[in-house]
């Protein structure tokens, strides 16, 4: 019991420091797109932007506890579903536009040094 509620604990104290602490900038403005927009739990409202120009991948998420903004993304596709992965220190922030099942929810889910932190369910708004 001891050790879910520590786990409890950091699963809500993590994404808040993490929000708060990284925050990088990275500019989403005219001269990038948005290509996904998703709400999910937790209150994390995920936007990822591309750079007409240069095709650079953008994430912004922003929540009551912070924003977060990175740059230099990554999209593949993973069985048949895309996923876009943002890198900040030895955090990795991975979002799944879609599902086999569903197309329109996803999944945020946060790493730190490849070992997963956080997973989020996630629809496209």
């Amino acid at each position: 019991m001891k050790t879910l509620l520590k786990r409890s604990a950091l699963l809500l104290a993590l994404p808040i420091s993490i929000l708060a602490n990284f925050s990088l900038p990275a500019s989403a403005d005219s001269t990038a797109g948005i290509i996904l927009s998703t709400k999910c739990q937790g209150g994390y409202n995920i936007n990822i932007w591309q750079n007409y120009t240069s095709g650079e991948l953008l994430y912004r998420a922003t929540n009551s506890n912070g924003n977060l903004s990175l740059g230099k993304g990554t999209k593949q596709a993973t069985e048949g579903v895309r996923v876009y992965k943002f890198r900040n220190r030895n955090y990795e922030y991975w979002v799944w536009d879609g599902t086999l099942d569903n197309p329109q929810s996803g999944t945020l889910e946060v790493y730190k040094n490849n070992r997963l932190l956080m997973r989020q369910t996630c629809t496209k708004s």
